[in-house]
């Protein structure tokens, strides 16, 4: 099988709520026909101890998900009681060729996953929000039209790159985005359609038999051809060839300006930052041959910054290979401060960098990778939030130390180096979790280091909604304590098992510290525990914890805890203090303009 764009088991990672019903629609409205004839290979529904199944069983109905797009302009179905039918007609039909209906049951256990939902991706549920979110025409209109065989799947991944990066920045907490990038590209713009194998098997990654016949591509007669090449080729061979010139030249001019700054890079990158950061210089092949030519199946994770994908290096050992995608003007920048501050810190706590590599041609242009140690169990928004999975839910002694774990690799960003590191993207997928489960802080592209003799830095705001500390999202203003903000929405995050922003309301949105704070002030604690560990752990060690997450994430600056003072409470060292009274609604005009006059008050230095 080729290089596949998407496994279109992204499509199940989440569980969606508050869902568009239609009561008029209960049926199906999928056509499984092709189930019987289309020449997947389905040899690993019949191993009864495969384990590649469900992740083909899911691209499979996947083409029938990218045909209902292309004919109804919808994304995913109208409602849990179609969805619900179409796996029940999806299991008649595997009956029929001897795949047993239970494992549709098990791979796909929630059909209203498959259902509309606007907090999927950008809010977008049809054709037309996607041409709204993206617009009309983009790089898969061209990379994905025609033929996506062999090497020009890779382009179509590239061009998937590209409108992920985009969607992320509309909406960096969806799920999904790259399911409707695979929609769109099979369903949409390719000309062959979801029911062509060969494109299939690149945009779903659906395993083909090697017997299957290429997609029958239309293409002219040899006659037709030259009576269409000679009606023009007297008429445009002048034009055609200046136009060749002209481009040629600006592909020369480009491609020497281009290898000119390319070489600055690399050189002041090798001379001024690799010699002092003990990282490895990794070439481009290596890092090719270990994560088999970065093929989705060692696709791992993806954000707004960067794709990741797990790899095994000559000598075995298995790291994480994140390819950076921003390589716009300030690309490089970012890319050389993560190297620079990493190289900076060794904490049994903090994610350590093992190297990098930068690379530019023609074919696959400018590319920046950096490399680290592989953690097994994955982010602890894996663990936390992940319906679709079998693994058991963190245990209180596991979120317990989990919490002190990033608590202590913070105090050592803020207290072990000088002069400080300030993170500013603390969040759940940027804390990685080891094979015996202990966490790492990684991420370190939007760190600043914090100026001597300055309170605070004044600088561009960066880093993900929800769990940005309001003076920093308003104002820009950077403290350690903007971390510290982020660090109590994490805790409340372990704690309770829900995620920053409760999305299922559509008309509002409730921000985890506004629902732990009505609950803790009505003396109702322990309803804030996830129900999982509610009878694991001491009452008053686990309040302790919830306590300090909410003066953590306290609105006003100076009722927040120092990270150092927050281990130590967590740690039953000092005595937390009584929670501060609710402070005014983040709109609020004299909140506002207390903060304001903060800012005139201290000093501060620009910086970006």
């Amino acid at each position: 099988m080729g290089t596949a764009l998407f496994f279109f088991s992204f499509l199940f990672l989440s569980f969606s709520t508050g869902f568009c019903i239609d009561s008029n629609t209960s049926s199906c409205p999928i056509d499984f026909t092709y189930v019987e004839t289309f020449p997947w290979d389905n040899s690993a529904c019949l191993d009864p101890h495969g384990t590649q199944c469900c992740q083909a069983l899911i691209s499979f109905f996947g083409i029938g998900i990218a045909q209902h797009l292309k004919e109804t302009s919808n994304f995913q179905l109208p409602n849990p009681m179609a969805a619900a039918s179409c796996l029940s007609d999806f299991q008649i039909k595997l009956a029929t060729l001897s795949v047993q209906p239970s494992l549709v049951t098990s791979c796909m256990q929630n059909s209203n996953q498959f259902v509309s939902n606007t907090s999927n991706c950008a809010g977008i549920i049809t054709i037309q929000d996607w041409v709204q979110k993206v617009g009309p025409v983009t790089v898969l209109d061209t990379a994905c039209k025609g033929d996506v065989t062999g090497l020009n799947c890779r382009s179509c991944l590239e061009a998937s790159y590209d409108v992920l990066s985009n969607l992320l920045r509309l909406d960096p907490n969806a799920t999904k985005c790259f399911d409707f990038i695979a929609l769109y590209a099979i369903g949409v713009v390719n000309e062959f359609g979801p029911k062509d194998p060969g494109t299939a098997d690149c945009i779903l990654g659906l395993p083909i038999t090697s017997s299957a016949t290429k997609s029958p591509k239309k293409t002219l007669s040899n006659e037709n051809l030259l009576k269409l090449v000679f009606s023009f080729l007297g008429a445009f061979i002048g034009v055609l060839i200046a136009c060749a010139l002209v481009i040629l030249y600006r592909k020369w001019d480009k491609k020497n300006k281009g290898k000119a700054h390319h070489r600055r890079f690399v050189n002041s990158f090798k001379a001024g930052v690799l010699p002092n950061s003990g990282a490895k210089w990794f070439r481009l092949l290596e890092l090719e041959k270990a994560t088999n030519q970065f093929s989705q199946k060692n696709l791992i994770g993806q954000g707004a910054y960067g794709v990741v994908y797990k790899g095994t290096l000559a000598d075995g050992t298995l790291v994480a290979v994140k390819q950076i995608l921003d390589l716009d003007s300030k690309g490089d920048e970012e890319f050389s401060n993560e190297v620079e501050i990493i190289s900076k810190i060794r904490h049994r706590n903090l994610l350590s960098l093992r190297g990098c590599c930068v690379t530019s041609d023609m074919v696959k242009g400018r590319r920046r990778y950096l490399v680290y140690d592989f953690m097994s169990n994955g982010s602890l928004g894996d663990n936390l939030f992940n319906d679709f999975t079998s693994q058991k839910k963190l245990s209180w002694p596991q979120r317990k130390n989990i919490i002190l774990d990033v608590a202590k690799g913070l105090a050592y960003l803020h207290y072990g180096i000088k002069p400080a590191i300030y993170h500013r993207d603390i969040k759940a997928s940027n804390i990685l979790l080891d094979s015996e489960m202990k966490a790492k802080v990684a991420d370190f592209g939007l760190a600043k280091q914090s100026m001597e003799g300055q309170s605070h830095l004044t600088t561009r705001v960066a880093g993900t909604h929800g769990y940005l500390a309001p003076e920093y999202a308003l104002y820009g203003q950077l403290t350690e304590k903007s971390d510290v903000y982020s660090f109590g929405i994490v805790i409340l995050e372990i704690m309770s098992g829900r995620k920053v922003l409760d999305t299922s309301n559509s008309y509002s949105y409730l921000l985890i510290t506004d629902w732990a704070w009505k609950l803790a002030k009505s003396g109702n604690v322990q309803e804030i525990f996830d129900e999982s560990i509610r009878e694991e752990g001491p009452k008053g060690v686990m309040e302790r914890f919830v306590r300090v997450g909410i003066l953590c994430a306290h609105v006003m600056v100076a009722f927040r805890p120092k990270m150092a003072e927050a281990l130590k409470m967590l740690e039953g060292d000092i005595d937390i203090p009584k929670l501060p009274d609710r402070p005014l609604p983040l709109g609020h005009e004299s909140y506002k303009s207390s903060l304001a006059l903060g800012n005139t008050s201290s000093a501060s230095t620009s910086s970006t």
